[in-house]
């Protein structure tokens, strides 16, 4: 029997962990980045999301493959790469390349589901899992025809880009929706206004994955956080 490839592995390996907590790295320390990382591993994480922001797509900008492939000498853990940027395309390889093992990308850059269809193939081709983002106001029906072949769909429950926005509901609907789909085997995860009195529901909707940022990184012990998070997952 063949080993298993590098995308059946991850995939593998985020079914066994889920639901699971992914800690957004945006709002750690990036001068002492390994034992930010550490003190996130010591805490329960099992995956790291990595958000990277063009300036263009949304407003701010984060980084790029740099900090991917920092990321990726301070751990083992699944790296989930979401590329808020309006030419992902361009890009993939070079994320792949950086240590990403999961890459997603926003429906709304693409001119049509075609378009984004091909841009799966070619995140999955790298042997990396593919995901669909979709901001709130974006429908399901954006990314109906694609959304059977895609690894994983984020639903995102702000829009990307913009801070001090509260929980937008639409996304557990979404959740809802595309967990009770038959042809969808995606992970399905949730990023922005996750906390201790949203997680519960997002999880309850079918989330699997749900990126927390602030609800962790506000906190003086990664530790009591993610176990705090942790009692209120359903």
């Amino acid at each position: 029997m063949t080993a298993p490839n590098h995308r059946e592995q991850t995939r593998a390996r985020l079914r066994a962990a889920a639901p699971a907590i992914a800690p957004s790295i945006l709002l750690c320390d990036y001068a002492h980045l390994a034992q930010e990382i550490e003190r996130l591993e010591e805490a329960g994480a099992r995956l790291l999301h990595l958000d990277v922001m063009d300036g263009h797509f949304v407003p701010n900008f984060t980084f790029g493959m740099t900090i991917v492939e920092a990321a990726r000498r301070c751990t083992e853990l699944p790296l989930d790469v979401h590329l808020m940027m309006e030419r992902p395309d361009k890009y993939v390889r070079q994320f792949r390349e950086a240590g990403a093992d999961v890459i997603t990308v926003h429906e709304e850059v693409c001119r049509d589901q075609s378009e984004l269809a091909d841009l799966v193939a070619t995140i999955r081709d790298l042997d990396a899992l593919a995901g669909i983002a979709i901001n709130p106001p974006t429908p399901l029906e954006k990314i109906d025809q694609v959304a059977s072949n895609c690894d994983l769909i984020l639903c995102m429950s702000v829009m990307p880009g913009f801070g001090g926005q509260s929980f937008d509901r639409v996304a557990l609907e979404k959740l809802s929706t595309l967990r009770d789909r038959p042809d969808v085997d995606a992970f399905l995860e949730v990023d922005g206004g996750v906390n201790l009195e949203t997680i519960g529901e997002c999880t309850a909707a079918g989330a699997d994955l749900l990126v927390v940022g602030s609800a962790i990184s506000s906190g003086n012990s990664y530790r009591e956080r993610f176990a705090e998070l942790a009692t209120r997952i359903k």
